[in-house]
């Protein structure tokens, strides 16, 4: 047991520090190649910062624990709102600036609604083709987005202001491309890593992978975020902590849920139906009244966030009652 835990320790930091490294070669490389700032990071930013799910996910469907797959999936974008955008409100309160960002909000909720009810009947391959396809259509409306932006040049999005500011440093090639290789490595066997020993320990306590896919491997695999997101608003880069939740979430739908339907289809369990999923699309539809702002345009606000933090509590609270019942 003891081993399981190590192994799940040593997992999440390699997995951790496996991302940023393979973030940063990758949008280093892209700016070699003169790719817009705005449009690395809508695109590969967010999916680097989704990579240890969609790995993690890959990883768990292929074995047969497709339960652990949909957990993580369910379980960052749940981390992902309550915790990490509750925590980075509180350390400071946040403001919606970005157009794009406000574009992205309907888009993230009915994205978030399909999928829900995609779940009634289970994940079949058709359902992971049908959210493949949107995840596409999503990526082709964002480059023509950002490349509308560049274009424009009496308007530029904040957003886009907050990620020219983050990639001022440039890494030498070689840097770039190590950083790329070693870091994609690392995620890779993290990934298995990681998956072996929730698995075990899962198996240990008679609890279901489900339910270790949803917390331990929810909260580990949404670190990067949560440190992106901190560290985007000690530097006042309100919009790029924001945008990191937004593209993490929509890439978790449809890069990472999608994955149980391609690789392991097969009925969905009940509790996700009746308790995860409602919880997520609560935090989802809170998430896009405060960025339209019903009270006050676009902000959350500490105590918006201290309410967010305590919805991600309570619902790790019912999940574990669920385990001890």
């Amino acid at each position: 047991m003891l081993l399981n835990f190590v192994a799940l320790i040593v997992g999440l930091i390699v997995l951790v520090v496996a991302a940023d490294k393979f973030i940063a070669g990758t949008v280093a490389i892209a700016r070699k190649f003169n790719v817009s700032p705005l449009l690395i990071g809508l695109t590969i930013v967010g999916l680097g910062t989704s990579a240890p799910e969609i790995l993690v996910s890959a990883i768990a469907s292929w074995q047969g624990n497709a339960g652990l797959a949909v957990g993580n999936a369910l379980g960052s974008n749940i981390a992902n709102i309550g915790l990490i955008l509750g925590v980075t409100a509180l350390i400071s309160p946040l403001t919606f600036n970005s157009t794009l960002l406000k574009r992205e909000l309907p888009i993230l909720m009915v994205v978030s609604l399909i999928c829900y009810f995609m779940a009634f009947d289970g994940l079949g391959i058709i359902d992971g083709i049908l959210m493949i396809l949107m995840l596409i259509s999503f990526l082709l409306w964002l480059i023509r987005s950002a490349k509308q932006n560049s274009q424009n040049t009496n308007f530029n999005d904040p957003l886009e202001q907050d990620l020219i500011s983050e990639m001022a440093e440039d890494l030498s090639d070689t840097k770039a491309w190590l950083f790329f290789v070693f870091g994609l490595i690392g995620l890779l066997a993290s990934s298995k890593l990681l998956v072996w020993a929730a698995v075990n320990i899962a198996e240990s306590f008679g609890v279901s992978d489900l339910v270790i896919g949803l917390t331990i491997v929810a909260l580990g695999t949404s670190l990067p975020e949560l440190a992106a997101s901190i560290s985007s608003v000690m530097k006042k880069e309100d919009d790029l902590a924001i945008g990191n939740v937004i593209g993490s979430n929509m890439y978790n739908l449809l890069a990472v849920y999608s994955l149980p339907g391609l690789i392991a289809p097969g009925p969905v369990p009940e509790s996700v139906v009746s308790r995860d999923f409602p919880v997520m699309l609560g935090l989802t539809a809170v998430l896009f009244i405060l960025g339209y702002g019903l009270t006050e345009s676009g902000r959350i606000n500490r105590l918006e966030g201290m309410g967010l933090l305590l919805v991600y509590c309570t619902y790790q609270w019912f999940v574990y009652q669920g385990t001890v019942a």
